[in-house]
């Protein structure tokens, strides 16, 4: 499972006040923490206002760089904020995100066209975010055309089909079930992602939806997930799946997991 660690985000409170403040030391550490439990990427998201989003976005990477190499998500609404954060960054890393909504795709595509980028792609446009199928799987669709356009091959790209809230659907995840699916079964080699404590907002006992949401999903083919890594229930419950999905031979990631600590009973202190 690629894991996209959020916790370096200005929408979380604590995060903003740290971001605010300059708190670079708690950053820093935050960093650390989530690259030592195996995070594939640290997405970096300012959330403060656009006038000085990219300026912050600068101090926030240079701050993660500062403790760790694992690379960069640049995580904002804005696409050309996301590209012009790009030299800020010492290796490739990955865009959060881009969507048919506008001209994102233009913004971005060119210029990582010739790179080893990878990108979030997020399955709206301009009609805002839909919940049926058909109509998801053709933004897709028209997104993959740009990809093919501009030369960013399938497993450079992230699709997130923007799962809603439970409480709302009439269908469960049962569209989402469908539309992953279907795009694992027309580029194997794509990734699918999304933020794994979306479809649980509103609801009572939240880690539990979000659990059970994560068990489903990774059966549908979703690979890629934007979540906590520090979570320990949800990181032993990812490396316990992936060995039930059989794509863990001998259980060998989850047994080193598990021995490493980064799920099951914390360790005990020296």
């Amino acid at each position: 499972m690629i894991i996209i660690g959020e916790k370096i985000n200005g929408s979380i409170p604590s995060m903003a006040k740290a971001i605010a403040e300059k708190n670079a030391e708690h950053i820093a550490n935050l960093a650390k923490r989530q690259a030592e439990v195996g995070a594939t990427f640290i997405d970096v998201c300012a959330s403060v206002d656009p006038a000085v989003e990219l300026e912050t976005l600068h101090w926030l990477i240079d701050v993660v760089q500062g403790a760790t190499d694992t690379p960069i998500a640049i995580d904002s609404p804005n696409s050309k904020t996301c590209v012009d954060a790009i030299p800020f960054t010492k290796r490739v890393g990955l865009i959060n995100s881009v969507s048919m909504e506008g001209d994102k795709i233009e913004q971005v595509f060119p210029v990582i066209a010739n790179t080893k980028w990878e990108v979030v792609a997020l399955l709206n446009d301009d009609t805002g975010i839909t919940r049926d199928v058909d109509k998801r799987l053709s933004i897709f669709e028209a997104t993959m055309k740009k990809a093919k356009e501009y030369g960013i091959a399938p497993n450079r790209l992230h699709i997130d089909p923007l799962v809603q809230m439970l409480c709302t659907s009439e269908n469960g995840i049962e569209n989402d079930v469908a539309v992953i699916k279907e795009i694992k079964a027309q580029y194997p080699d794509i990734h699918i992602t999304g933020g794994a404590s979306n479809i649980s907002f509103n609801l009572p006992a939240r880690k539990f939806v979000n659990q059970g949401f994560m068990i489903l999903a990774m059966n549908a083919g979703m690979d890629s997930a934007i979540t906590d890594p520090l979570n320990r229930d949800m990181m032993g419950l990812i490396y316990a799946t992936e060995a039930l999905l059989n794509q863990d031979e001998m259980c060998m990631e989850f047994i080193s997991a598990y021995r490493e600590g980064i799920f099951g009973d914390p360790p005990k202190a020296k």
